[in-house]
């Protein structure tokens, strides 16, 4: 039970708050980008908001429950004496493996937005189309390291070390907007 004992001394009060605060910043990132980006194609900005964050965000606030549920189990409060210290640390267990299989369904997520978002900077006049192929390949091996969490759990870590750079577009379009920074054209429309 070494595994669980780690675990859940990863997990405190300030990885929860954290975890619940990026879940909501979520929703006011994608609010952004969908601004910046519904002059390009109005339809895919909408995708962006829908599944980077209508989709994620309840996965992430439902999962932080896994959590909850170890960290209790695992501190033993009074009313879980029914049950025995190793039934506690296998339901703790139990808690922990759920929450990392509601991070492997938040992660078909994540590699969807992608999509949109990078059609969205491959057609924009505004950011470079190098950035907009990258989120694409993002997107791609945040679902293959998904799927190979669901259907192969051997191979998991494997291939999340496999496709580790191509997961590197997201940090390299986050940088790219903080140093550049986008100024969308106006709409030809509009002018």
């Amino acid at each position: 039970m070494a595994e669980l004992f780690d675990r859940v001394r990863r997990i405190s009060g300030y990885a929860l708050t954290g975890d619940l605060f990026t879940g909501t910043m979520v929703i006011f990132l994608t609010l952004a980008l969908y601004r910046l980006f519904k002059g390009v194609d109005q339809t895919l900005a909408v995708l962006v908001v829908i599944l980077g964050s209508l989709m994620v965000c309840p996965i992430y606030f439902v999962n932080t429950l896994n959590d909850v549920a170890a960290l209790m189990l695992a501190r033993g409060a009074d009313f879980l004496s029914v049950f025995e210290g190793p039934q506690r640390d296998a339901l703790a267990m139990l808690f922990l493996r759920l929450h990392h299989h509601g991070v492997l369904a938040n992660q078909v997520f994540w590699g969807l937005w992608l999509f949109p978002l990078g059609m969205l900077v491959y057609r924009s006049r505004f950011l470079p189309r190098f950035l907009g192929i990258w989120l694409i390949i993002n997107g791609s091996a945040y679902l293959i390291t998904s799927f190979a969490g669901l259907l192969f759990p051997r191979y998991e870590n494997t291939v999340s070390n496999i496709t580790f750079p191509a997961l590197l577009g997201e940090m390299a379009f986050m940088l790219w907007l903080v140093v550049k920074g986008a100024k969308p054209q106006p709409d030809a429309a509009a002018a």
